[in-house]
């Protein structure tokens, strides 16, 4: 069931086929990150949530030195460099088959991190909060995760409001890519930023039209993972919100979605293989 006429990415000459959906496993090096059993504190915390990711059928981590939550405040660029460096030498070191991704705002961090192996740079902002974004993905030759966000993390929660969630979101991505194509940027992956400037009905909404975003004829990457769409509307905690999570994976299967940005990969990797099952019998 490939929607998509672009089923691989390039990442440091490593081809990444999304034929099959993927799963990308989160690496939290920060000590506010909302969900607390992702917070990771030093490099054998590190190295070890890896090793069991990989196993567990992860292709990507993704290695975060600040928190993007509601309401975060952004750590200074030292701090931050100070978390992601050793992190993503010491995976890129004990397993050099990974791709690792770096969530970051920052170009001067995306580039340090790509030079130390990482090869993937996703950015929550779009390039809004660093001018210089776009420009250094372009000179880096790496994927570049294309997320929408309505405001900063700072004040992206404080009522957020559309017309028309799934067109505005359609339109932003149209109008970005165009940037990164124009500067050569050859993989874009989009991720409609699930929780980052929009209200549950808005998240909601997004899940149920993400196929509108398929003729742009890039893969889609949600990242749902134990978010507050879960837990507020179960009345329960983060760390409750695994059933939660498995659900709303399948539904951004069936909806296009061809990288799930997970916490717990195994669980992910079954929805995966459920889907799969699915269609394979018709």
């Amino acid at each position: 069931m490939a929607l998509y006429p672009q089923t691989t990415i390039n990442c440091a000459g490593k081809l990444l086929s999304l034929e099959t959906p993927q799963v990308m496993g989160i690496l939290n090096v920060t000590p506010d990150s909302f969900y607390t059993g992702s917070r990771l504190k030093d490099e054998a915390a590190i190295l070890q949530r890896a090793e069991q990711m990989l196993e567990e059928g992860a292709v990507i981590l993704d290695v975060g030195g600040m928190s993007t939550r509601p309401g975060a405040q952004t750590p200074a660029e030292e701090e931050e460099l100070s978390r992601v460096l050793p992190a993503v030498k010491a995976i890129s070191r004990h397993f050099p088959a990974a791709i690792i991704s770096v969530d970051t705002l920052r170009a001067s961090v995306a580039k340090a991190a790509v030079e130390a192996g990482a090869a993937m740079i996703n950015d929550v902002s779009a390039g809004r909060i660093d001018p210089e974004m776009y420009a250094t993905v372009a000179g880096l030759g790496t994927p570049y995760v294309l997320m929408h966000m309505q405001g900063v993390p700072q004040n992206m929660h404080l009522n957020p409001h559309y017309d028309d969630v799934v067109l505005e979101i359609l339109d932003f991505f149209i109008a970005e890519a165009g940037k990164l194509r124009a500067l050569g940027v050859k993989d874009i992956i989009l991720d409609p930023g699930l929780g980052f400037g929009k209200k549950i009905n808005h998240n909601f909404e997004l899940l149920r039209n993400l196929h509108a975003f398929g003729i742009l004829d890039m893969p889609i990457m949600v990242g749902v993972s134990r978010k507050s769409m879960i837990y507020k509307t179960l009345d329960i905690s983060p760390e409750e919100a695994l059933h939660g999570t498995a659900a709303l994976h399948m539904l951004a299967l069936q909806q296009g979605a061809r990288i799930l940005r997970a916490h717990d990969v195994a669980p992910a990797l079954q929805v995966i293989q459920l889907w799969k099952a699915i269609y394979a019998a018709q």
